[in-house]
């Protein structure tokens, strides 16, 4: 979905703490912990001072510099990438990280894309109305960020704060992003969404056949270099992910990351899910493609064929069989709407989406039912022509959405729907159900309708479909329906043809912030 955090996360390669009792090394902790609540009855304890910030002596900025050869040597031994040619290298500080965190929210499309869907985050239920989402992710971001690579400037950037010790496993995660980049340039390989809302039904089609492409692109890449981070972390113990499968399962627990984080820990659900995906699930698509296929086809092949959406990333096999995603079709909706509503956004809400909203609405019992029964989702929002002011415009009473998933059987597809329309007042107020102007359930469907405080919410079911308007008045609202749900054809779901799929609900937060560099939150810990 454009719901997804769009790259808006500014690519923070996420660093993950590994459990000391499956590492050669002490786990990595950069931040204190903080100290657990006194008891009740007790005086609080004093908090601790805090250390002041040591920095990198130049003994050290010169050891971790000459460490950069070695370190990528060990990445192209264990991808089979080769080392094209140097890296360049560079030692940062606090304040000039905090410059280009800034900068990139001030100028990266990701960011831009990612604070324009806020308002369709918050209509869907994703995001609370009062969440305010820029200075939420900068604050994060400045806690998070444990280096990076940047790919236009071919540079990997060590902070010099960190200890030398602590930087090198983080410095082969982005060492592999390097490789990666010497393979196929990054800057156009990564970025294939399209940038402005689409204004036809040809547009409209192409958006959602182009939607999760990137969000599967930075999970291969984030997937490949937890995978060289991890076996550089295990190595002195004679282990690996492919020798030691096993050992996944138990680390799969440790990518929490918000234990030391406390920016994190207060994330919304999206947030934290978009922010460890590529990382987390990544690494797992990495790890099942390597010991089906070899070490070839999960590096260079996975970035000479990278997956197309989340439901290959989160299903590795049906990545490997090169089955194709299934996406549901946009019917032409524009000389219905276009009076009235201004397109705001558009896409797929995918698999990863759909377990987000699904954990959110239902929690995690919600989420494994839902999850793997998901066949398919499209949205569209539009934005009302009556809305003139700022403050009309940045209110989620000035849009109205569409919303159609597919189910892989008619049993998930209700119980969805009974779900979706029991989380209605999380969102709005004033919810009541219209029995009046209900239509009667027949052999054909079923429809439910629900007045809230920014208009009508019809739910209407059909066999393996479930469609839902919200702020449509009725009579559109059924229309809609009816185009959406006629327009799917009596066949299999349609699947994508594209190789490049565009963005969904939470693309541009993955996206976003997986372009700023690693992140504590994947230091095992």
């Amino acid at each position: 979905m454009r719901l997804k955090v769009r790259r808006a996360a500014v690519a923070l390669s996420i660093t993950l703490f590994i459990p000391s009792a499956y590492l050669s090394t002490a786990p990595v902790v950069l931040s204190q912990q903080a100290k657990p609540p006194s008891e009740p009855g007790q005086t609080p304890s004093t908090p601790p001072k805090q250390e002041a910030e040591t920095h990198v002596t130049a003994d050290q900025a010169k050891e971790l510099f000459r460490s950069v050869d070695e370190l990528i040597k060990f990445a192209s031994e264990e991808t089979g990438l080769p080392v094209q040619h140097e890296v360049k290298r560079t030692l940062t500080t606090r304040v000039a990280v905090e410059k280009y965190l800034n900068e990139k929210f001030a100028e990266d499309e990701d960011a831009k894309r990612m604070q324009r869907g806020e308002i369709v985050l918050k209509k869907f239920g994703l995001l609370d109305h009062d969440f305010n989402l820029k200075p939420f992710m900068l604050s994060l971001l400045k806690e998070q960020i444990a280096g990076y690579y940047d790919s236009k400037t071919k540079t990997v950037y060590m902070l010099d704060w960190i200890d030398p010790e602590t930087q090198k496993p983080v410095l082969v995660h982005e060492l592999t992003h390097a490789l990666q980049d010497q393979h196929t340039d990054l800057e156009k390989w990564n970025n294939q969404t399209p940038a402005d809302p689409s204004h036809n039904v040809n547009e409209d089609n192409d958006h959602l056949a182009k939607d999760e492409l990137d969000t599967a692109r930075e999970a291969a890449l984030e997937g490949q270099a937890m995978a060289v981070f991890l076996d550089y972390r295990l190595k002195p113990n004679g282990m690996s992910i492919i020798k030691n499968p096993e050992i996944m399962e138990r680390l799969q627990d440790q990518m929490s990351g918000a234990d030391d984080s406390p920016v994190l820990a207060r994330a919304p659900l999206l947030l934290s899910e978009s922010l460890l995906f590529p990382y987390k699930d990544g690494l797992s698509f990495e790890q099942d493609v390597w010991m089906d296929k070899g070490r070839k086809a999960a590096f260079a092949g996975v970035l000479d064929r990278p997956p197309a959406s989340s439901w290959e990333v989160m299903n590795p096999r049906v990545y490997e069989r090169n089955e194709q995603p299934p996406l549901l079709v946009m019917p032409d909706i524009h000389p219905l709407l276009n009076s009235r509503y201004k397109a705001y956004d558009i896409g797929q809400v995918g698999q990863l989406d759909l377990r987000i909203l699904a954990q959110i609405f239902g929690g995690e019992g919600a989420a494994r039912e839902f999850t793997p029964a998901w066949d398919g989702g499209i949205y569209w929002a539009g934005q009302r022509l009556s809305a003139k002011t700022d403050a009309e415009k940045n209110s989620t009473n000035s849009i109205a959405l569409l919303y159609l998933s597919g189910w892989k059987n008619a049993a998930s597809a209700h119980g969805f729907a009974l779900m979706y329309a029991e989380q209605l007042g999380r969102k709005y107020s004033g919810v009541k159900l219209d029995v009046a102007d209900q239509v009667p359930a027949s052999a054909l469907g079923s429809e439910v309708i629900y007045n809230t405080n920014e208009g009508p919410v019809v739910i209407t079911e059909r066999g393996k479909l479930v469609f839902v308007s919200e702020s449509f008045d009725l009579e559109t609202a059924r229309k809609l329906a009816d185009l959406l749900i006629d327009g799917q054809g009596t066949g299999e779901t349609r699947t994508a043809g594209v190789t490049m799929p565009d963005t969904g609900l939470s693309n541009s937060w993955v996206k976003f912030m997986h372009s700023c560099g690693m992140m504590k939150a994947a230091l095992l810990h």
